[in-house]
């Protein structure tokens, strides 16, 4: 049987750290082993790793933010397939048992999975993320310069020997977080990816609700395109360097630009919406008409809502934004 490891990143999540290691300790794959990987926690984080005693392995290091902690991480991991769970997520019982049947299936770096949408408080949302599966060649679109339909970190098992083709990141000011953005775009140029089609563990978001415009825990929509092009910025040079792959000096994603529309048409003036529309959404449009994950019909909506932002009545094209950014907002009006 091939071993698997689950390894926990943690910073500073002591309410949610029980239950992710339990989540990893639980599962139904014999051949698991949970590794904890805390980043210079100074809330009691530490005592709740020591309480697990040798049921666990722990690394304790001083913080460095999430790339040095999956640094850290992939260098402790000595199985040959790895999931990168956060601890504030978790995983179900058969995850681990899942993603192996996958594996074994075909020749894949990288099996991903959904996962359901939890609040703060571990309550169920009814949502699921991604939306999308991946095709199995994914790195031909991503040299390309199109980023793929991925979940977050959490709902991803890779071939550990894959990421080692370009980890470790290296640690800068720059690139102290969003390592999940290297794992899951840079694994794809090394490797197929395989995609399964239900949830085998759960994602938390912190302070998002359906009257939120921003969805997920990173950046909120007004920081999170600088974030991202710095991210691409260094997978390119990762790649160039590690892989001897060329990217694209820029890149194309739905959800980033989504973040764009979003800062630039939630709660503007009618004419400045008018403005964005008719001499700065180029890329954004381009995203949807383009997108090479969409089928006609998801185009088709989803550039008849966006232009529902110009109707000159500001509660409506709020309301619109809202529910292109935020699952939970389509999920709220759903329910009634």
């Amino acid at each position: 049987m091939k071993s698997v490891t689950i390894a926990i990143c943690n910073y500073n999540y002591e309410r949610f750290l029980v239950d992710a290691i339990d989540s990893a300790l639980e599962q139904d794959y014999a051949a698991t082993k949970v590794l904890v990987v805390d980043d210079g926690s100074t809330d009691g984080s530490r005592a709740i790793i020591a309480s697990y005693g040798s049921r666990i392995r722990a690394v304790l290091k001083p913080n460095g933010g999430q790339v040095s902690a999956y640094n850290r991480a992939l260098d402790e991991i000595d199985t040959e397939y790895a999931i990168l769970l956060d601890a504030d997520d978790l995983l179900y019982p058969n995850a681990v048992t899942e993603v192996m049947r996958r594996f074994d299936s075909g020749d894949y770096a990288k099996v991903q999975f959904r996962l359901d949408v939890i609040s703060q408080d571990g309550t169920g949302t009814g949502v699921t993320v991604p939306h999308s599966d991946a095709p199995s060649d994914c790195g031909t679109l991503l040299r390309e310069g199109w980023l793929y339909p991925s979940p977050p970190a959490s709902g991803n098992a890779y071939k550990a020997s894959a990421l080692r083709r370009f980890f470790p990141i290296p640690e800068t000011s720059e690139s102290r977080y969003g390592a999940d953005f290297f794992a899951i775009y840079g694994v794809a140029l090394v490797g197929r990816v395989a995609s399964i089609g239900r949830s085998l563990g759960a994602y938390r978001v912190h302070n998002s609700a359906p009257q939120d415009v921003s969805f997920a825990n990173s950046e909120k929509n007004n920081k999170a395109p600088k974030a991202y092009a710095a991210r691409w910025s260094a997978l390119r040079y990762v790649v160039r360097d590690r892989l001897d792959v060329e990217l694209p000096p820029s890149f194309h994603d739905f959800s980033h630009e989504k973040a764009i529309f979003c800062s630039e048409v939630y709660g503007a003036p009618l004419i400045d919406r008018w403005r964005w529309f008719a001499f700065e959404s180029r890329d954004y449009l381009h995203s949807i008409v383009a997108n090479p994950f969409w089928g006609v019909a998801k185009k088709v909506g989803t550039i008849g809502l966006s232009c529902l932002c110009l109707v000159p009545y500001a509660p409506l094209s709020n309301y619109v934004v809202r529910f292109i950014s935020n699952p939970l907002a389509r999920r709220s009006t759903a329910a009634h």
